[in-house]
């Protein structure tokens, strides 16, 4: 087959990316011709893949994506696909894999009711709409149960065209001969002592993410714990009014912003306790992978495998609405209780060994194949 894969941007070390490529890659192992649309592409290039690039224009975010669609859509009317892959909102695709909560849903339960009347609002609803519109033959491709349910309200989509995976996370860079040698590693690179607590946080977007959170959760220990946190956080970002948070605290020296990482995988085996209270994530992978790393998870209920923590035991599992004393209850509960920590761990271990969370590139590539040519 010749596909078409499009997304706004690439870049490394972001999660829509991570599967982008998984997939990209799958449907190339198969033997399908890989060509890519996006606005920008940061890092190396695949071999076999031929990159399109349509410069993002506009002043906002949103005017950029409007006129990306444009543009794309311009571009494609000039080849023939098989099938157009979507990572982002877009008009004219076959197959959209659905990486974003549903953005009608998030307005109305956080927007007042004036923000529908902006040019922002109505650029994204358009877009949301050419994919879940009734009329619409997209397949979509969900990580979470709820996210259908979401979609399924707001635009009455056919439940038929809707497609649940399964994670799609590697297990093979968690898979250390020698665990507890890696950990001591770890820590070693980032400064951590080895009565030290480590949190770690992992991912892009330090406020979609919950780090202001994270900070608070962390000054409100006693001072016996608070003094042995050592809050880490490993993503892109803009750091700044978060350091200026932590610093008001009097957590200056306790929080540190790591910037992208390529040893993710080395840092969840040697952190303690993994922080993340966003406030919106579709799915959440560093989760899943944390479980296989045997890492015990505070998180919000928004996270779209948060169900995964709960179903494991692996973990808490902060109720929604969001309350700051109830994530610094639940951040003293796990610190103080090394056993506790240490059940948790076992029990994520285990459940990645009885649970398919490795095959979503494999299960996205079959819906693909099963396109009509």
């Amino acid at each position: 087959m010749k596909l078409a894969f499009c997304l706004f941007k690439v870049f490394p070390f972001g999660g829509l990316q991570r599967d982008f490529l998984r997939i990209a890659r799958a449907c190339q192992e198969r033997q399908h011709e890989i060509q890519v649309f996006t606005s920008s592409w940061q890092g190396d290039t695949p071999p076999g893949f031929k990159v399109n690039l349509l410069p993002a224009r506009g002043w906002s975010n949103h005017q950029r994506i409007r006129n990306f669609s444009s543009d794309l859509t311009g571009r494609l009317s000039k080849q023939r696909f098989d099938a157009v892959v979507g990572f982002n909102k877009l008009p004219g695709l076959d197959v959209y894999f659905a990486a974003d909560p549903c953005y009608e849903a998030k307005v109305r339960e956080t927007k007042a009711g004036w923000y529908r009347w902006t040019a922002r609002y109505r650029a994204y609803r358009e877009l949301e709409r050419s994919v879940f519109s009734p009329a619409k033959k997209t397949r979509i491709l969900l990580l979470t149960e709820a996210q259908r349910e979401a979609f399924i309200h707001y635009y009455g989509t056919p439940k038929e065209r809707f497609h649940l995976l399964p994670p799609g996370i590697d297990r093979r860079p968690f898979e250390f001969p020698d665990r507890r040698r890696v950990s001591l590693e770890a820590r070693r690179r980032l400064g951590v002592g080895d009565d030290d607590l480590l949190l770690l946080m992992v991912g892009s977007g330090f406020k979609t993410k919950g780090v202001d959170r994270s900070i608070e959760a962390v000054a409100a220990l006693p001072t016996a714990w608070r003094t042995r946190a050592r809050l880490q956080i490993a993503g892109q970002g803009d750091s700044a009014p978060f350091l200026r948070l932590a610093k008001k605290h009097g957590l200056g020296d306790r929080v540190t912003f790591l910037g992208p990482r390529q040893d993710v995988p080395e840092l969840l085996t040697g952190a303690d306790l993994l922080l993340q209270p966003s406030r919106t994530e579709a799915a959440g992978m560093v989760l899943i992978e944390a479980m296989f790393a045997g890492l015990p998870v505070l998180c919000t209920d928004v996270c779209g495998y948060a169900f995964h923590v709960q179903r494991a035991g692996s973990g808490r599992v902060i109720p929604s609405p969001f309350q700051q004393k109830g994530m610094n209850d639940y951040l003293l509960e796990l610190v103080t209780s090394s056993g506790t920590r240490a059940d948790h761990s076992r029990q994520a271990l285990r459940y990645t060994e009885a649970t398919d969370l490795s095959s979503l590139p494999e299960k996205a590539v079959a819906i693909i194949e099963s396109l009509p040519i």
